[in-house]
């Protein structure tokens, strides 16, 4: 599957404090159940845990039976432990919820778009990924926009305007009747246009995401390069010995040269790149979302 065809994850604020922002992520299902409104389901396993050992006390009480009592009470034992971890189970699982409700404005949820903004948005995140998960990046060469707050703010920041985009999209979808009366055309038109300028802003500020990513990538493999050719570049005074020793003095002249410049050209590409990077990230800067 082509990664532009997956789902984009979900989104939180990263202004969130982290221990929440944790919490958030690790129940996707409650923060869907906060966007639908539904309630924690209390479980009735537990009740019937305790029901049992009743009804086995009664026929002890009857029967008088001491394997009823030992069973009766063992099984209560087993019921009271079954509850309590049950019961603890649905206060957790309410507890995460209500914070779910609190911070409802404080993520994204792939459900939260309708396909294109999903596609728009796995794009971005792609881009942002790519980004971070560079050898140069790593290296700090072209963290001029500090990459590790500034891309998950600009991840936020598209996945907001998306979520929006796409609601505002169903309203619309909702109100514009599929036939328009005559001479009503033109009524509709300037809310369609709105919409379609808010796309269009956004397939811009992701493609300028993926240049900055297209260029750290050309980056990587020019450091890459500049990498081996350091370690090369330690061994020159034995291949340009190895050319003199070998090759004809005319011959030897222009090789040994060529070693001794190969490394500065390569370096002045790496900085080339380095460059380039640096100047896709200052256009995120220049026109920023938020």
């Amino acid at each position: 599957m082509y990664p532009r065809a997956l789902l984009p994850r979900m989104v939180t604020d990263p202004t969130l404090p982290p221990e929440i922002s944790a919490q958030l992520r690790s129940s996707p299902h409650v923060l869907r159940m906060a966007r639908t409104g539904q309630q924690a389901k209390s479980s009735s396993a537990a009740t019937w845990l305790l029901v049992v050992p009743g009804l086995m006390l009664l026929l002890w009480l009857l029967s008088r039976s001491g394997v009823m009592l030992v069973g009766g009470v063992g099984l209560g034992i087993f019921g009271l432990t079954r509850w309590m971890a049950v019961d603890s189970s649905n206060r957790s699982a309410k507890r995460r919820l209500e914070l779910a409700r609190e911070h409802a404005h404080r993520y994204v949820l792939p459900e939260d778009l309708d396909y294109p903004c999903q596609m728009l948005l796995r794009r971005a995140q792609n881009a942002v990924d790519a980004i971070l998960s560079s050898d140069v990046n790593r290296a700090g060469l072209i963290d001029t926009i500090d990459n590790q707050v500034t891309l998950p703010e600009e991840e936020w920041q598209i996945s907001q305007r998306l979520a929006r985009l796409a609601a505002m999209h169903a309203e619309h979808g909702r109100l514009v009747p599929r036939e328009l009366p005559t001479g009503m055309e033109d009524a509709f038109k300037p809310y369609a246009s709105a919409l379609d300028a808010a796309w269009t802003s956004l397939a811009k500020r992701v493609r300028n995401l993926e240049k900055y990513a297209k260029q750290v990538r050309r980056a990587d493999r020019v450091y890459h390069a500049h990498m081996r050719l350091e370690a090369l570049a330690a061994r020159t005074p034995d291949y340009q010995q190895l050319v003199a020793d070998t090759v004809r003095d005319e011959l030897a002249h222009v090789h040994i040269a060529r070693l001794a410049d190969q490394a500065a050209h390569v370096r002045r590409m790496f900085e080339e790149s380095i460059d380039m990077a640096r100047r896709a990230a200052g256009e995120l800067v220049r026109a920023p979302l938020s």
